[in-house]
């Protein structure tokens, strides 16, 4: 053996994890549950939602808010009830092009709102009264449905005068300046929540919502033994930091934006993988300048058959001007795939973590939802997800679990916890207004 093909197989075990590995993580995240539900410490947050699931039967005209990545949506929903609803009027627009970017420091907070709020006046009309969810996909503090400070940004955003702040106050200050007071934003909410609510308006055995996209988290809802009323809790599990990082995670977070920070999100989500490629073939000599390989690149990558392995040339060659020979293509297919199957194994077993604590032996069905470009698009990986279930739960068990694809959440279920809010069913301990907070 070569020393190139040593080096090749020393990265490639970096990244493997094995089932013994896996089932320690899974105890781990059920531990940090039930730690963050004592209010002792544990890497999630807890955030509290104030939202039960719906009913199905939600009925009525609404906005969306979709506010998580590097694109904004807006939305104009009619929910139809029986799990129904059609997309009325939609306008898409990203934070970031050549011309303008929103998500940088040189960036303040009236900046970045006043642009959602003439996104938000395309879709809707002087006359008519709107109610607005809104679908806040950042680490949020929250203490009333329609009240939420950011904690701290993720995903490299890093607007000036958001942190700290109650984002639904500031967009409706900026929906005032641009003329929309008839627009009320009545609820925030993060993606993940927005995912089960979409998903449980048509299935009531969705129990657990995750981003597997740019980013990753998740949200279940916490049944408090009976005790109170049931409440979907935002984990905030990117933020999971129980984890043996290698060499290259080690790297990636020291040049990350908030290092030492959202560990497991920086190990299984989109925005990352590319980079961690990137690394090892640095590390191996392979590339010597930085470059930007995004999920959708891996997903060509891993997937290419094409002669002589065209399609990646194409990649690497739009931005460097080395070329590679076939047994190094064949590395780089390798090194994707490797990275590509860790993440998908960790996210699964968060998840068989989670459910450990909401039913401790499995008996019971649980419906996963998921959205997010990562597991929609990746090849390979849903199918990856469920082989995992099966590998640590054993086929019996792995029944009880199904994961669905819900890749409309972050728009339908801020209109869904919008039209909670209009019918007055908001189940929790307790609700303030933001004056009271």
């Amino acid at each position: 053996m070569g020393a190139i093909e040593s080096k090749i197989n020393e990265f490639l075990q970096e990244f493997e994890i094995d089932s013994s590995q896996l089932k320690r993580i899974a105890d781990a995240f059920c531990q940090e549950i039930e730690r963050g539900l004592k209010k002792e410490k544990s890497s999630f947050k807890m955030l509290k939602s104030y939202l039960q699931l719906p009913n199905g039967e939600e009925k009525g005209h609404y906005l969306a808010l979709d506010f998580g990545g590097t694109n904004l949506r807006i939305l104009l929903i009619a929910l139809l009830g029986q799990g129904r609803f059609k997309v009325i009027k939609k306008v898409t627009a990203p934070l970031i092009t050549e011309s303008y970017n929103y998500i940088t420091n040189n960036v303040c907070a009236e900046e970045l709102f006043d642009f959602i709020a003439e996104l938000i006046r395309k879709v809707t009309d002087d006359e008519y009264r709107y109610f607005l969810g809104h679908t806040f996909s950042f680490p949020s503090e929250q203490s009333a449905l329609n009240h939420a400070r950011l904690i701290v940004w993720t995903k490299e955003f890093a607007v000036q005068g958001v942190e700290g702040k109650d984002v639904n106050a500031l967009l409706s200050d900026a929906l005032i300046r641009k003329g929309r007071s008839n627009i009320i934003p009545v609820a925030v909410i993060n993606d993940t929540v927005a995912t089960i609510l979409a998903a449980a308006y048509k299935d009531d055995c969705v129990h657990i919502g995750s981003i597997c996209g740019t980013g990753h988290n998740t949200a279940y809802l916490e049944s408090y033994d009976g005790k109170r009323c049931p409440m979907i809790i935002n984990l905030e599990s990117g933020n999971f930091s129980h984890l043996r990082l290698n060499t290259f995670d080690k790297i990636l977070d020291q040049q990350s934006e908030k290092k030492g920070e959202q560990l497991f999100e920086k190990m299984v989500a989109g925005k990352y993988l590319g980079r961690l490629l990137v690394l090892v073939l640095k590390e191996l000599g392979m590339i010597k300048q930085e470059i930007v390989l995004t999920s959708k690149d891996l997903s060509e990558i891993i997937q290419d058959s094409s002669p002589n392995y065209r399609k990646i040339k194409e990649i690497f060659f739009a931005q460097i001007e080395d070329t590679f020979t076939e047994i190094e293509y064949s590395y780089i297919v390798e090194i994707a795939k490797r990275i590509i199957r860790r993440s998908a194994r960790l996210v699964t077993a968060g998840y068989i973590g989670i459910i450990q604590h909401m039913d401790f032996n499995f008996n019971n069905k649980h419906h996963i939802a998921i959205d997010g470009s990562l597991y929609e698009k990746m090849p390979g990986y849903a199918q990856l997800i469920q082989k995992t279930f099966v590998e640590l739960l054993g086929d019996e068990k792995a029944k009880n679990i199904k994961v669905i694809l819900e890749n409309q959440g972050s728009g339908i279920g801020g209109a869904i916890a919008a039209a909670i809010f209009n019918e007055g069913r908001l189940d929790s301990d307790r609700i303030v207004t933001p004056s009271e907070s």
